[in-house]
């Protein structure tokens, strides 16, 4: 029987880090992109490109992806999901400032949360869990202080897409953690999310009459390269390798980083204000992800896990 961790070992802890400060600069290369290609159809051709790429990884290693295990179905659960994740995301910026959208969007470490506690066994939240991830989101919020006002008409219709991609991309969590699916290898996982998501979003992108690539400059693709290889790829076998091992609503409280470290990135490379405020952001988020992370340092079996551990690249 496998042990499960009820908390975030160093390993963990370090390898979320490092994933968030990758995302955080994925919004920088989103930007440099959206100058030369359309937003969903962007996301469609990242999901194309990291399909690909996952599927000769697994090709290399032996991981079987079309073996018949009883997942397809749960596989396109995700993979809708994930669509509607982006297509809600990209549809908000179309009304709301990308500052303003940030803030809506996570929420969805609330819903993995509230999704964990009903659906995932062992993962029940604690008041101390709900403080933290209370306390991350103000931080986090801080930062975009500035975009926090009244809403207009169209700005309203911008927050209520953020918040529904916010519950798509926690639902995806959820969905992966409390199924089967998370007793299968991460490629074979990530391949559902990938495949099924490039064929929606590129129909999608199609449909609503986008233009596509219209300027693909080498800045423009280099970005779109890193988004394929160094995010959709890389990253997201790593985000579902943790999740199958460690609570999912800890790993998520990590997530709250995202922005922050996109803020400071933007900063670096894009030449954008890093306000003071965003110091005190960082420690109120670091504080928020101390009190999720708060809890018993034993391992308890895991019923649901297989007899022998599943290893990075299964």
């Amino acid at each position: 029987m496998t042990l499960r961790s009820d908390r975030l070992d160093p390993m963990a802890v370090l390898l979320m880090v490092a994933l968030c400060a990758l995302w955080g600069l994925n919004q920088v290369s989103i930007k440099v992109a959206d100058g030369g290609i359309s937003p969903v159809t962007q996301a469609g051709l990242r999901s194309a490109g990291a399909a690909i790429l996952v599927w000769s990884l697994a090709s290399w290693r032996g991981t079987p992806l079309f073996a018949r295990d009883g997942t397809l179905w749960l596989g396109a659960v995700i993979a809708l999901l994930f669509a509607g994740e982006f297509t809600f995301l990209n549809w908000s910026l179309e009304f709301a400032e990308a500052s303003r959208v940030v803030v809506f969007l996570y929420l969805a470490p609330f819903v993995v949360a509230l999704g964990g506690h009903r659906f995932i066994p062992g993962e029940r939240l604690r008041p101390v869990h709900v403080a933290g991830l209370v306390c991350a989101f103000v931080g986090m919020a801080l930062a975009f202080l500035d975009a926090l006002r009244a809403p207009s008409p169209s700005e309203l219709v911008g927050d209520v897409m953020a918040v529904a991609a916010a519950i798509f991309w926690g639902a995806t969590t959820v969905v992966v953690k409390a199924t089967r699916l998370a007793r299968i290898a991460p490629h074979k996982v990530l391949f559902y999310q990938l495949s099924g998501s490039a064929v929606t979003l590129l129909a999608l992108a199609a449909a609503s009459g986008e233009r596509g690539v219209f300027a693909p400059g080498p800045l423009v693709l280099a970005s779109l390269l890193y988004q394929i290889a160094a995010i959709a790829c890389v990253s997201y076998l790593a985000w579902f390798w943790l999740v199958t091992r460690y609570p999912a609503f800890k790993l998520a409280a990590f997530s709250f980083l995202t922005p922050l470290f996109g803020l400071v990135a933007g900063g670096m490379l894009l030449g954008e204000t890093v306000t003071p405020a965003l110091v005190f952001a960082v420690v109120l988020v670091g504080a928020g992800i101390y009190l999720v992370n708060r809890g018993p340092a034993k391992p308890t079996p895991d019923p649901t896990r297989a007899a022998a551990p599943l290893v990075m690249g299964d």
